[in-house]
């Protein structure tokens, strides 16, 4: 019975994955013969099918581009980053679609000991960190007991100060993996697709205006009140706009 049902499990795959590739190559068709909104539609019914890849949404930015829909391009190129953020092709054609957005942020750059503590914890994703505190942990026991065992003096204190120096080391990547994930928790961030929108002191309309976002402009959400989120600017300023307003990615 339970091969019939993997069988059944695999052949449906199987015809998702198929469905998917031609939908695929037709949305790429549509692409290249100037069709975009069609083109667009067919990516979207992928989408809904659940499948998701970078370049899915890389063709999807550039579709959007296209037809100059600032925000939407911008939405499906920073979503084809998350997945490959790295990737020159990428970047360069979102470095076009952000000359395209009205507002200029200007980012404050990190420096000093938040900097590098940043980077190393950046430098590896949260399961490796945890993955290299357990091998450390592993070669403290071992240290640990060739210290226990061993007969010779000289054996002895070098076991027992290697086994504090991986104490040290399981206790530093402990932290990194913490921070990093942290980091990963506090990351929301989300675009501004209104063409225009207010962003308020407070989160209510009565409240006074603090100052204008257009469509394009990356923010990082940091709370959500009813209908309203809580946002932060490469630059520090902070404020409330309408959850309708902007996309989270």
């Amino acid at each position: 019975m339970k091969r019939i049902l993997f069988a059944i499990m695999f052949f449906v795959s199987l015809l998702a994955f198929a469905q998917n590739e031609t939908l695929f190559e037709q949305g790429n068709k549509l692409y290249n013969d100037g069709n975009y909104e069609q083109a667009i539609s067919k990516y979207e019914e992928i989408l809904s099918n659940g499948k998701h890849s970078a370049e899915l949404y890389f063709n999807l930015g550039n579709a959007h581009y296209k037809l100059d829909h600032i925000a939407p391009s911008i939405f499906y190129y920073e979503k084809a980053l998350q997945l490959k953020p790295d990737d020159k092709e990428i970047n360069g054609n979102i470095a076009f679609a952000r000359n395209m957005t009205i507002d200029e942020v200007d980012t404050i750059p990190e420096v000093g000991f938040t900097k590098f503590v940043n980077n190393i914890s950046k430098a590896l994703a949260f399961e490796s960190w945890a993955y290299l505190s357990i091998g450390l942990v592993i070669l403290f026991v071992v240290l640990f007991l060739i210290y226990y065992f061993a007969d010779g003096t000289i054996q002895k204190r070098m076991a027992f100060v290697a086994s504090l120096i991986m104490v040290i080391f399981t206790g530093l990547a402990l932290s990194f993996a913490f921070h990093n994930y942290d980091l990963a928790q506090q990351d929301q961030p989300a675009i501004v697709f209104a063409q225009e929108s207010q962003v308020k002191s407070e989160p209510n309309l009565r409240s006074t205006e603090s100052f204008k976002l257009h469509e394009g402009t990356k923010v990082q959400v940091l709370d959500t009140v009813n209908n309203w989120k809580k946002i932060k600017l490469a630059d520090g300023k902070t404020g409330w706009i309408s959850s309708d307003d902007i996309k989270v990615l």
